[in-house]
């Protein structure tokens, strides 16, 4: 004969057990509304429940190779599940529990993150970069805030207008450079021309020739002598800077300007008018 342990191994001892069984594990199921338990014992294990259900769920949803249809379909469980929490939170309280909406840790606030527009609706883990979903979490960044009238004033002052621009001893010279670079490639020029059409003239000889270049020659010794004179005067001009203050006061001046304004505030205070 078969020892007991073999006959309890058999398909139909353990059928017989398992509808022996069903009517507890019945009695002992989660109920479906929150409102329908009324110990607080039991409200507490049911919320203990979902949290570890919660807590497993989001570990599988990191996972991203589990496929966009079964990462989606574990989101909406979570999701669910929250909302189961807050019910067995509220019953907690209704049944002189304490108040874990206001005082209870929140273990999913940092893995999930709600999108814009979805009210409450909460994406974690892999689910955030689905198709369609990633899009919502990249906002465009802020416009710049738009400057006022008078704070684009504050910025607008002589500089602004070009005045006091020659006073730097800068933007003279150059000038005088650029012109004289200008009239020499002028005269340059007309010489050619005119070289140009007495060679190419009957009435052109080679005394008018050497005279034309004599007197190119006299021209560039006399453009040398100018571009020397003007050098000078660059750096003279660059030494030479222009104050519109008459005298500039010194370190000293505005020190004992400070401390006679501080006698003549303190003479006031004491001794009135």
């Amino acid at each position: 004969m078969a020892r007991n342990a073999e006959k309890a191994m058999t398909t139909l001892a353990r059928w017989r057990a398992a509808q022996e069984g069903g009517t507890q594990q019945q009695r002992t199921r989660r109920p479906y509304l929150a409102s329908e338990c009324e110990d607080l014992r039991e409200a507490e294990k049911w919320r203990k429940q979902v949290i570890s259900e919660i807590a497993r769920k989001v570990s599988q949803i990191q996972n991203a190779g589990l496929g966009e249809f079964r990462i989606r379909d574990l989101n909406d469980e979570i999701n669910k599940l929250l909302r189961e929490k807050g019910h067995w939170e509220v019953r907690i309280k209704e049944l002189g529990g304490p108040d874990y909406v206001r005082v209870g840790p929140r273990m999913t606030d940092m893995d999930g993150q709600e999108a814009p527009g979805n009210r409450g609706y909460m994406y974690f883990g892999a689910a955030k970069d689905l198709p369609g979903v990633k899009e919502l979490f990249e906002q465009e960044p802020p416009a710049p805030p738009r400057k006022t009238r008078g704070e684009l004033m504050k910025d607008i002052d002589a500089d602004y207008y070009g005045y006091r621009d020659d006073d730097d001893g800068v933007l003279i010279p150059l000038e005088r450079k650029a012109e004289r670079k200008a009239i020499k490639t002028a005269i340059r020029e007309y010489t050619n021309k005119k070289l140009a059409s007495m060679t190419d003239g009957e009435e052109g000889s080679e005394a008018d020739l050497r005279r034309m270049e004599a007197e190119e020659d006299e021209d560039d010794n006399s453009d040398d002598d100018e571009i020397s004179l003007d050098e000078t005067d660059e750096r003279s001009e660059v030494q030479r800077f222009m104050a519109h203050v008459p005298n500039i006061p010194t370190q000293a001046d505005i020190e004992a300007a400070l401390v006679e304004r501080k006698k003549r505030e303190l003479l006031e205070t004491f001794l009135g008018d």
